[in-house]
């Protein structure tokens, strides 16, 4: 299967669709090679980026104004991240009270389902019966070549609904999800596109919610809220577990920040379950790619280098099975780690020509340093430190960006517990803020995890050839008694 390498032509037309810009296929000599010829491009990028970072934090330490220039760079961060902490978020849409069927917009649902018997039904039974009429919207299901009985529930389920419609995969067929997603979108009928993991539980009137952020035009996709299903349901055994706990921060965290983002005119991102993409925006960005390893992230910025917007709706969530050990999210973050560094690589000539714009570049910038370059940069400054006795050059940046990780995910979950209805806020017990300042201190421990993840991929990227694998969540259900408590 060929890739699709970055096009590394020095010009390009402004308003040229992405997908025009993005469209060059390297073809393979010998399709049994080892890797294709796109993967190592990014693995000499990685390498020179890695050698950059590297020898720059090296650097820091043997000149008198390194310091000072880490103070300056905390300076900036700090800025930009206090006008994010002091916007005010967009208001909420009015959820769409339309009864006139011709009137409401096509929405197509695609989940793309690889040995999911554990939750398959539950899935298609929810997303068919919505609070949207059934004549608006349809339901793809992909079956990707599934080994346990996932077809076979399918192909009944079918029979039972009529807005359901079954593909099947063949062995043979590659590009992981990203594969799946595109054999059926350009063939279903929506103007919206939205995508679901199998494990995905939604309330009633998540249409009804979503589409109204769609009303401005430059909108091109919505990332609906992540909540953690353990978190949610009444006595389960894993609603203490620490990996469920971070969990359940760590998207308070991210949902806060991309509401924030989005109020300064930053970049909102797609977190894969519970994203709503607009046809026309897919379409001039060509799909989903199927060279990466997250479809997510790697849309998210084709479509902001598009000039289109991603909103964040809060309210109400999508419900999904959170990971119960360590083992099981080292993998996960693993493979987000390096899908996320990886459409750096493919996309930084792009990004470097300020085709953003200067706000979304500011803030490109701003996480990108935090979530990848310190922490990639902390193996040189720590053993710079050691070996000249001194302090960690970086610690500013680090203290800062602990600090602006507690307070954003304190913030996001009062913002959270605020929105929860009444009866959900009185059963807690307890002081709402002590809960939420515990849980902050809490997913602060947890958040360290990223470090040492960072430091692994971005070196094994750099050095280490190897194949896109496109790994697999494994869910196992819950109790379908769960909790709506993302409804305000």
């Amino acid at each position: 299967m060929p890739e699709n390498s970055w096009y590394e032509n020095d010009s390009y037309n402004e308003l040229e669709p992405i997908s025009s810009l993005t469209s060059d296929l390297s073809e393979l000599d010998d399709i049994n090679s080892y890797f294709y010829r796109g993967l190592a491009g990014r693995r000499r990028k990685a390498a020179v980026a890695l050698t950059v970072i590297w020898s720059g934090t090296i650097a820091l330490h043997l000149f008198s104004w390194g310091y000072w220039f880490i103070l300056g760079l905390t300076a900036l961060i700090g800025l930009h991240c206090l006008r994010l902490l002091l916007v005010r978020p967009q208001p909420t849409p009015v959820p769409l009270t339309e009864t006139d069927p011709e009137k409401l917009p096509f929405v197509s649902l695609l989940v793309a389902a690889k040995n999911e018997e554990a939750v398959v039904t539950s899935l298609v039974k929810m997303l068919c019966n919505l609070d949207y009429p059934a004549s608006r919207y349809e339901l793809w299901v992909i079956d990707d070549n599934s080994s346990d009985r996932t077809p076979i529930l399918l192909d009944r389920l079918a029979d039972e609904y009529a807005q359901l419609r079954v593909v099947h995969r063949a062995a043979d067929a590659g590009g992981g999800k990203s594969g799946a997603l595109n054999e059926v979108w350009a063939r279903a009928q929506g103007e919206i596109i939205a995508v679901f993991d199998a494990d995905a539980k939604v309330p009633q009137d998540l249409l009804r919610r979503v589409l109204p952020l769609f009303d401005r035009q430059q909108v091109g996709a919505v990332q609906v809220r992540k909540a953690v299903a353990q978190a949610e349901l009444e006595g389960n055994p894993n609603a203490s577990n620490f990996w469920v706990r971070g969990q359940v921060a760590e998207m308070a965290l991210d949902t806060f920040f991309q509401e924030q983002r989005n109020a300064l005119g930053g970049i909102g991102e797609l977190r894969g379950n519970g994203q709503f993409v607009r046809r026309a925006a897919l379409e001039r960005c060509g799909g989903w790619n199927e060279e990466t390893i997250t479809d997510d992230l790697d849309l998210t910025l084709r479509l902001h280098l598009d000039r289109w917007d991603i909103e964040c709706l809060t309210f109400p969530a999508v419900i999904e099975e959170g990971v119960t050990h360590a083992v099981g999210l080292w993998h996960q973050r693993s493979r987000w780690a390096e899908g996320g560094y990886q459409r750096y690589l493919d996309y930084w000539r792009l990004i470097a020509r300020n085709r953003l714009g200067t706000r979304k570049s500011l803030d490109l910038f701003v996480f990108l340093t935090t979530q990848y370059i310190m922490p990639t940069a902390a193996v040189p400054d720590l053993m710079m430190a050691i070996a000249r006795n001194t302090s960690p050059m970086l610690t500013p940046i680090t203290s800062l960006t602990l600090a602006l990780s507690f307070l954003g995910m304190f913030l996001g979950l009062r913002r959270i517990q605020i929105g929860q209805p009444k009866r959900s806020r009185d059963r807690q017990g307890r002081s709402l803020r002590l809960t939420a300042l515990l849980q902050s201190l809490l997913g602060i421990v947890y958040m360290l995890h990223w470090i040492p993840i960072i430091v692994m991929t971005t070196a094994r990227l750099s050095i280490r050839p190897k194949r896109l694998k496109w790994v697999k969540t494994v869910h196992h259900g819950t109790d379908e008694a769960w909790l709506d408590a993302s409804n305000p």
